[in-house]
């Protein structure tokens, strides 16, 4: 027990790491763990705290040096950066299941060779995206890559990267969790061959495409294919987001429950088979027979439905009590799931950082703290018969429920920063439903499709019933992200609340709460602002604090080429909105229709209360109806808290220039200048070129000041002019771009001008989400407040400093070009 929890620490410790320790580290941890085995074995110390203390810390230097290790051989199977952007030739086999979208596919290619470059330059495994005929005209399921075939591909790749955010999703930390080492565009590709590789994802490709054959590309038929499969991508986003709202996400996924249960019908019907012949019995009793039939079963439904952490752990568990049983051995509860734990580390060490890991222990191991049920329950159901036991299972399930849903609240919480009301009851119906009607229908569908059939009406129905719960005003609350202190109070609370303890001690939980739902928010002093550049790949989004007030300030573009990636509204904005405590935006300024610009404005107005819309928008745009809204014009000024806020641009007589709001939309960007009760400004310009710029020079050149300045059209070439810079006067110039996007901005000779002015260049690429406190002048990026080493090396500094020498900044800070930008996944 001290080992596996040994392991579990040491793993934990080296995940917390911002860089390798290399071999001369691995290999003193290796020294120091063997000497405290020897010296633990010559001093006797085989039990006693003292056994405990050295097993502990022995098999915590050992799994941190095996994680270590494994950690570095990956890093060393990533791309050589000197091919970023190159058109590569490589030839390798699908592996995995495809996600197919309208206008193309994604999948993992495992390579086999490389040309003309060596083998060593192309890592093993690549994420690829491939959009045939430019926007997938022609592109067809029987036409797309297919598990097991082996490809010759043409292809530019780069670096695994995502956008760094407060409190954002991790996306490198995915790849490199799945063993990407780059990821890239198809430009072109020949089939070679079917294979006889990856046979499980053949099969479950295979199966997957049966499906939609008989059902079609329904929600209903995405579903089964989630729970048949494992095929997650193929549940609409609207349908994730009313699961996440009712609380039966796990039920969608391929949990423990799923796996336990057909595990145990298997099994049942094994036993019952091999009953049926005397002489098998003489071979091996009929209950050996079925528990490890019934263990087989669990074994092929998990790899059939994709290996998750939550069926890992129920093989893992199931594995270790079958075991045990079979020899006759008994492990406690508890250390039966430290065991199972400890097996899927060691599978795959990453796991630790998932949510899904800690739900699925926990959730366990809550269950063993608080699945005591009332002393007099046996009593009951004894006296009266049929109906007491069937009271007593009624009250065995709510509890249950009861103790999942209240013990993972904060844990919910401390991941998503979202808890439903309604789990409750959306449970309650969403159970029996999925595990005995939906899930039994999907798998049987599998040997006899018309079963699927069957299943539509239930899931039709059972999408409606949470669909009316998701509608409720109150069906979910989000709270904001909470500090470490709070978040251990939350889940010490959760676990008073659900064990078999007095009402008394339970109750003392209660308080113990209030520090995670009722947290105490920083918020800048009065008249001052703090202004917080998010890292949303190519476009503008700003938000802006105040004591009292929150502006947002541009909404991020759309992913993937016609949206059907999502947006950095649902994607990044919504989620840092919540974990920053924002439930309301009172200002939303649209500075233009360019979608880098207005991307996710839809999805910000859908989640939050917007008190007030402030564009140049065309009357007509679709945008301009969710909320309250005026157009954004020069002389325009309020105070909020002490702030000032004032729009310089664009004058009333653009608006009324014909059709330039579409024609020409950068030329009436909303430029906005922010600035404290002590005189610190910050100036955000959108998209304005060069004649903007020097209408704004020429007519207010006293307004311009500002020690923070959002770049112009992100650096464009047609922008920054040197008139503009110097009556700006920034000591801080923030770019919000895409890495490699395919415009090259920021332009070297942008930067240089910058650098000749000495002007302080940060890049969001670079530095992640960018941070300003009017207050101070302090100023942060995300990207060094955590650093962790499967984040990609960076080959320029996340802030160029103010120097003289220009083009050699302006050298160092060029991204490149013509290239793409992986929108972050769901």
């Amino acid at each position: 027990m001290w080992a596996g929890a040994g392991g579990l620490l040491g793993t934990a410790w080296q995940l917390q790491q911002a860089t390798l320790a290399g071999p001369d580290g691995r290999w003193l941890a290796v020294s120091v763990a063997l000497g405290l085995v020897v010296a633990g074995k010559v001093s006797g110390w085989t039990a006693g705290w003292r056994a405990a203390v050295w097993t502990l810390l022995a098999a915590a230097l050992l799994a941190w040096s095996l994680t270590d290790w494994r950690a570095g051989q990956r890093l060393a199977d990533r791309l050589d950066p000197a091919l970023e952007l190159q058109t590569l030739s490589v030839t390798g086999v699908v592996s995995g299941l495809p996600v197919w979208r309208p206008d193309g596919v994604r999948f993992d290619l495992v390579v086999d060779a490389a040309d003309p470059v060596p083998p060593q330059g192309v890592p093993s495994r690549l994420s690829l995206a491939w959009y045939p005929a430019g926007d997938g005209a022609g592109f067809t399921a029987k036409t797309m890559p297919r598990a097991g075939q082996r490809w010759r591909l043409s292809v530019r790749l780069r670096l695994p990267d995502g956008p760094v955010n407060p409190h954002g999703f991790d996306m490198v930390l995915a790849l490199f969790e799945r063993g990407v080492g780059a990821v890239g565009t198809v430009q072109n590709a020949v089939l070679l061959a079917e294979t006889g590789r990856e046979p499980i994802d053949r099969l479950r490709q295979n199966l997957r495409d049966r499906l939609r054959q008989t059902l079609g590309d329904t929600p209903a038929a995405g579903l089964l294919a989630a729970l048949a499969v494992g095929d997650q991508a193929a549940i609409e986003r609207g349908d994730w987001a009313v699961f996440r709202t009712t609380g039966v996400a796990h039920l969608v996924s391929i949990s423990g429950l799923h796996v336990t249960l057909l595990g145990w019908l298997g099994g049942l019907v094994i036993g019952r088979c091999w009953r049926l012949r005397s002489a098998w019995l003489l071979v091996r009793p009929a209950p050996v027979v079925a528990r490890w039939g019934g263990l087989g079963v669990a074994v092929g439904y998990a790899l059939l439905a994709g290996w998750g952490v939550p069926a890992q752990r129920t093989v893992g568990m199931l594995a270790i009590v079958v075991g045990l049983r079979s020899g006759a051995w008994r492990w406690s509860g508890g250390r039966i799931l430290l065991a199972a734990a400890v097996g899927v580390v060691t599978l795959d060490p990453w796991a630790l950082l998932q949510a899904g890991f800690w739900l699925s222990f926990v959730a366990v191991a809550l269950l063993m703290l608080g699945g005591t049920a009332p002393s007099d329950t046996g009593t009951t159901a004894r006296a009266l018969g049929w109906r007491g036991r069937a009271l007593a299972e009624l009250r065995s399930l709510w509890r249950t429920q009861w103790v999942v849903t209240v013990g993972l609240a904060p844990w919910t919480l401390l991941f998503f920063q979202q808890v439903s009301l309604v789990s409750l009851l959306a449970n309650a119906v969403a159970i029996p439903v999925v595990t005995l009607l939906v899930t039994p229908l999907a798998l049987l569908g599998l040997v006899y499709a018309p079963l699927w059939g069957w299943a539509l009406p239930v899931v039709e129905g059972l999408m409606a019933v949470l669909q009316t719960l998701a509608a409720w005003p109150w069906a979910s609350v989000h709270l904001p992200a909470v500090p470490l202190w709070a978040q251990a109070l939350g889940v010490a609370a959760a676990a008073l609340l659900v064990a078999p303890l007095p009402l008394g001690w339970r109750l003392a939980g209660l308080p113990l709460l209030l520090p995670m739902g009722w947290p105490v928010l920083p918020v800048p002093p009065q008249g001052e602002f703090e202004l917080l550049a998010a890292d949303i790949g190519q476009g503008n989004a700003v938000l802006l604090r105040t004591a009292h007030h929150t502006l947002l300030y541009d909404t991020g573009p759309a992913y993937g080429r016609h949206g059907e990636a999502g947006n950095a509204g649902e994607r990044v904005l919504v989620p840092l909105l919540r974990a920053l405590g924002v439930r309301r935006l009172d200002q939303m300024v649209i500075t233009h229709r360019d979608t880098d610009h207005s991307g996710g404005a839809a999805a910000v107005l859908q989640a939050l209360p917007v008190g007030l819309v402030q564009s140049s928008l065309e009357p007509g745009h679709p945008l301009r109806q969710h909320a309250p809204h005026q157009r954004c014009t020069a002389g325009t000024r309020w105070v909020w808290d002490g702030v000032a806020f004032e729009f310089l641009h664009p004058e009333a007589a653009d608006h009324d220039r014909p059709g330039i709001a579409v024609l020409r939309p950068n030329a009436v960007s909303c430029v906005l200048r922010i600035a404290s009760a002590r005189g610190r400004a910050a100036l955000l310009t959108a998209d304005i070129g060069i004649d903007q710029e020097l209408r704004l020079v020429i007519r207010q050149p006293e307004r311009l000041k500002a020690e923070v300045l959002l770049v112009p059209h992100h650096g464009s070439g047609s922008s920054s002019t040197v008139h503009f810079l110097k009556s700006v006067q920034p000591t801080w110039a923030i770019v919000q771009a895409g890495r490699h996007n395919r415009y090259g901005h920021p332009a070297p000779a942008v930067m240089a001008r910058y650098g000749a002015q000495g002007i302080a260049v940060v890049q969001t690429p670079h530095c992640g989400a960018w941070h300003w406190r009017s207050a101070d002048g302090a100023q942060d990026c995300t990207r060094r407040q955590r650093p962790r080493y499967w984040q990609r090396p960076e080959s320029v500094p996340v802030v160029v400093e103010a120097l003289k020498d220009g083009p050699d900044i302006a050298k160092s800070s060029s991204t490149g070009s013509n290239a793409f930008n992986d929108p972050p996944p769901p």
